[in-house]
C-alpha cells in the first residue's frame, strides 16, 4: 500500500515545498530540519497502523486508562543522506532501536551504475517494525539492496518504508522487491526520472544539501 501525502492538503506541503525551493534549501540547518519535520509527521500517521493496548495511568488526581503502542521498532536509513528523516523518525519513536547502512551508486558509464552495500549495523528484526526512511527514491534499486542486506538480520513482522520524493518508477520496482503488506509512505512522487537516474523536478542531491558537498 502507498500512502501519497501529496493528495491531501496539510503542513507537510509547506516543508516539502520548502526542500524543493532552490532559494530555502541552500540554508542547510533549515533542509535538516525539513526534512525532520516531514518523517515526524509521517510517523504520527504511521503510528495508526500499530498495536495498542490499554494502561492504567496514575494521575496526581486520580486513573485514567490510555491505549499506548506495544509495538517494538526499529529505525532504518541509508547514509548518509538518511540520517535527518531517521532523526525526524526518532524525536517520535524515541524508544526504537537503530540500523545503519551504507548505500551508494558506482558508476561504470555517466548512465550506468551499480549499487554497493559495504556497512551495515543493526538489532535482530525478528518479529519488530522495520521502518526504513530516505530522502529520495529513484530507481529503487538502493531500497531494495538495503531491505536484502538488513534481512540477514531477521524477519520483521511489519515493514514501513518512508521518504520525501519518489518516482512511480521507483516504486514499482519496489513494490516487487518487498513483501505485499509493505506500507511505503512518500511525500510526492515525480513523473520524471532522467538517463542519469536523477528525479525531476525532485530536489538535487539531498546529502549534498544536508550536509555539504562530497569529493
Amino acid at each position: 500500500m502507498i500512502t501519497n501525502f501529496s493528495e491531501q492538503n496539510s503542513l507537510l506541503s509547506q516543508f516539502l515545498a520548502e526542500i524543493r525551493d532552490v532559494d530555502v534549501q541552500h540554508d542547510r540547518m533549515r533542509f535538516r530540519r525539513n526534512l525532520e519535520r516531514i518523517s515526524e509527521i509521517m510517523a504520527y500517521e504511521l503510528s495508526k497502523t500499530f498495536t495498542y493496548k490499554e494502561k492504567e495511568i496514575i494521575t496526581p488526581l486520580g486513573e485514567t486508562n490510555i491505549p499506548l503502542s506495544n509495538t517494538e521498532i526499529v529505525l532504518a536509513t541509508i547514509l548518509r543522506a538518511g540520517l535527518p528523516m531517521h532523526q525526524g523518525l526518532l524525536n517520535y519513536f524515541d524508544g526504537a532501536d537503530s540500523a545503519f547502512v551504507s548505500a551508494y551508486r558506482k558508476h561504470t558509464t555517466e548512465e550506468d551504475f551499480d549499487i554497493h552495500v559495504e556497512y551495515c549495523a543493526s538489532p535482530t528484526l525478528d518479529k519488530k517494525t522495520l521502518i526504513i526512511s530516505d530522502p529520495m527514491l529513484a530507481t529503487g534499486s538502493s531500497m531494495a539492496m538495503v531491505y536484502e542486506a538488513l534481512k540477514s538480520y531477521g524477519t520483521p513482522q511489519q515493514l514501513h518504508i518512508v521518504c520525501g520524493i519518489a518516482t512511480q518508477e521507483g516504486l514499482d520496482y519496489l513494490t516487487k522487491k518487498v513483501p505485499l503488506s509493505t506500507k511505503i509512505w512518500v511525500g510526492a512522487i515525480d513523473d520524471e526520472l532522467t538517463a542519469q537516474s536523477y528525479i525531476v523536478p525532485g530536489l538535487g542531491d539531498a546529502g549534498d544539501l544536508a550536509f555539504g558537498d562530497k569529493v
